[in-house]
């Protein structure tokens, strides 16, 4: 092979810049050492087409590669081409159907330049350049427009990323990026720009997204062997399910899963999944997370997957309860999976029903009678008296939906269900609460990976928010308001949300007068009544049982029983018997300020960590706080 100079011809390399100057544009502004000469030289490719660019949009003209050649044995390119956007003219017919009209660019400019390599492996250098262009230039303020001068940075394109985390649209992504570059002029590309690249990138993912996210899980474990994940795929090895528990919520299970709630919804991601969290609720009485799945559809089949693998992923037992609403499916995987869990219907769901089951215009007071007789029955005999006698009273005994739900009572209605303990919740409220949250970080345009990404980044606020609790219970005490040596025992025991409820009791029970009504050998029975402000007695008289062997006791209101806080009536009667300080008995350490302190040991007796993320992610984060320390002190 011969010389590069023998195959490109070494007339080229002395060619006049422009031979003829008559009727040609040139910009005078541009200084000297940015204009390009013959024979200059550059280390590579990309410093000779940067340096090129640099003195186009001072010049104020854009830059297109034309044609290049490269070495027929080792591949190299020994000379590139760069031309004026305006080059060429545009032959192709106009219609006048066309629904995309577009005017015509090129105009037939001859400014240009060549670099060439004479070796391989030596320098670049400038072979040929016409400066002169057929064309008016642009003007400076609009020079940011032209193509080969919008870039978008790979730290905007992160900055785009974190933003995008949080659910902000791209139209006020580019507002922010506009003023932190103080004007759209600054920014280096355009708000269209903008919008191409996120369609560039979801192109990129169609078709790899499930792949991505089983990499991403993969990469979780990696970095912390206790994340537990799960997928499977159908007979065409799409997505079917998937299950996904870090190691945060896995150690929260062990303390707080006892209760979980579970609720699914639609339209979280652009493949229309199901989306189905578990969740629970801390000592300070916030919604926790336990696991997440996603789900093609909401068969049994579909539900008792994800809960086998949620049992697999769980360092403790089944929990004692689970809530969920009336699903049938839902409720057939919960008596496979969970035989001996008691299943909760959500009773906010099968009351909001009342209005659309019953006339309201027709039975508007049975209305509220059934609602009172549900909330205000304390033991299961009162409710059912109560029931029928509106049921009878209204002659809706041939209603097939209010007999559907009284043979379902069991489930559902307090006076049954109050004495298994329910953290203080009876229904799935909380996890919708859940769904709310997310929603506002995630939408249904989202690919998995955007998905878990922006789901990822609100599960950090959300946990965020405990450890702030956290903070205020180990730097604060609470306002106490009694000289109760109890007060101040729970004052230091209990987290602050929780001292405040037991509080609100101990305070109440100051107005309580108990009465014994009736004693036998093991059991007194006091019954409990209860000042207004006024000084009369509430109507609701309560009853306390005490168990004189066991030296325990308990209330028929079940406040303890299904919250877990000693109601005022039991306070009460300790501050009758002079009873100082709450015994360990009537203290559930789920409450405590020391619940979550135990170590976790999941199945094979290794501990299950909380680990730091050394991940590029949280690294570039850990730099971009350095920059804007590094600019608050440069102010």
């Amino acid at each position: 092979m011969g010389s590069p100079q023998e195959e490109l011809g070494t007339h080229e390399f002395m060619e006049d810049t422009n031979e003829n100057n008559s009727d040609l544009f040139f910009n005078p502004q541009v200084e000297d050492h940015h204009v390009p000469k013959i024979g200059q030289e550059f280390e590579s490719l990309e410093d000779a087409y940067n340096f090129y660019n640099n003195y186009a949009k001072q010049a104020g003209f854009s830059v297109r590669s034309y044609c290049q050649q490269k070495s027929k044995t080792s591949k190299e390119i020994l000379r590139k081409e760069y031309v004026c956007y305006k080059e060429g003219v545009y032959s192709k017919e106009v219609s006048n159907e066309s629904e995309r009209r577009r005017g015509v660019v090129r105009s037939g400019c001859k400014a240009k330049i060549a670099f060439l390599k004479v070796r391989e492996g030596t320098k670049y250098i400038i072979s040929n350049f016409v400066e002169g262009h057929n064309h008016a230039l642009t003007a400076p303020q609009m020079v940011h427009l032209l193509r080969s001068h919008r870039k978008i940075s790979e730290v905007n394109k992160a900055l785009a990323q974190r933003f995008g985390d949080v659910n902000i649209p791209t139209h006020q992504q580019f507002s922010l990026l506009e003023v932190q570059a103080g004007g759209m002029q600054n920014i280096g590309y355009t708000k269209k720009d903008l919008y191409n690249y996120k369609r560039q990138l979801q192109r990129k993912m169609k078709g790899h997204d499930a792949q991505m996210l089983s990499e991403h899980f993969i990469g979780e474990q990696a970095k912390n062997e206790s994340f537990f994940f799960m997928i499977e795929a159908d007979d065409d090895d799409r997505l079917k399910h998937c299950f996904w528990a870090d190691p945060t919520s896995r150690r929260a299970y062990k303390f707080y899963g006892d209760v979980v709630v579970f609720d699914t919804t639609y339209n979280t991601n652009r493949y229309g999944m199901v989306f189905a969290p578990l969740v629970g609720v801390n000592n300070h009485g916030q919604t926790i997370l336990f696991g997440c799945g996603f789900l093609s559809n909401e068969t049994t089949e579909s539900f008792l997957w994800l809960f086998e693998q949620f049992k697999k992923a769980m360092p403790a037992g089944p929990p004692k309860i689970i809530i969920t609403d009336q699903d049938p499916a839902m409720g057939n995987a919960i008596s496979q999976a969970f035989p001996s869990v008691f299943h909760r219907y959500c009773i906010w769901h099968i009351l909001d029903k009342f209005s659309q089951k019953i006339n309201t215009c027709i039975y508007k007071d049975e209305n509220r009678e059934l609602q009172s007789c549900v909330w205000e029955s304390d033991t299961k005999e009162e409710f059912e008296s109560k029931w029928m006698d509106v049921v009878n009273k209204g002659k809706l005994n041939d209603d097939e939906w209010l007999s559907s739900i009284y043979r379902i009572r069991s489930r559902w209605v307090p006076a049954y269900v109050k004495d298994i303990f329910s953290a203080g919740m009876s229904s799935s409220q909380r996890v919708e609460g859940v769904h709310a949250f997310f929603k506002l970080y995630i939408s249904k345009r989202n690919s998995l990976m955007d998905f878990i990404l922006r789901f990822n980044r609100a599960l950090a606020q959300q946990r965020h928010e405990e450890i702030i609790a956290d903070h205020v219970d180990i730097n604060e005490q609470p306002m106490l308001k009694s000289p109760l040596i109890m007060e101040k025992q729970m004052a230091t025991i209990y987290t602050r949300k929780i001292f405040y409820k037991f509080q609100k009791e101990l305070w109440k029970c100051l107005a309580c007068v108990l009465q014994l009504a009736r004693e036998d050998d093991n059991l007194c029975f006091y019954k409990v009544m209860e000042r207004k402000k006024d000084g009369s007695f509430k109507l609701k008289v309560r009853e306390v049982i005490v168990d004189k062997v066991a030296d325990y006791a308990s209330c028929i209101c079940k406040k303890f029983e299904f919250e877990g806080i000693l109601c005022r009536h039991v306070l009460a009667y300790m501050k009758m018997k002079q009873i100082e300080y709450l015994s360990n008995k009537y203290i559930l350490n789920r409450w405590t300020r020391a619940a979550k302190s135990e170590i976790v040991v999941e199945e094979g007796g290794r501990q299950i960590t909380e680990s730091g993320d050394n991940s590029l992610l949280m690294r570039q984060t850990r730099l971009s706080k350095l920059a804007f320390e590094l600019i608050d002190g440069a102010l």
